[in-house]
């Protein structure tokens, strides 16, 4: 799988049925090749402009990834 296979998926957290956002990139050990985690462009609704803050979520927090969607434990 390819990280652009990644950035088309929301992301949606599974304590609250939101979405998240989208990710834009991921952190990788140089040592293992492991991801470590996903950077996500938060989402903020269809007519919110609100800063430019990013969203880092540690892959061990990654309960699912589906065809259409990624599913985490996420605690704001």
């Amino acid at each position: 799988m390819n990280l652009s296979d990644f950035q088309n998926k929301d992301v949606i957290n599974i304590l609250n049925g939101k979405k998240i956002g989208n990710i834009i990139d991921c952190k990788i050990d140089p040592s293992t090749g492991q991801i470590l985690s996903f950077l996500l462009v938060p989402f903020k609704g269809a007519f919110s402009f609100k800063g430019n803050n990013k969203v880092d979520i540690d892959y061990k927090n990654i309960e699912r990834i589906g065809e259409d969607v990624i599913l985490v434990n996420y605690k704001e």
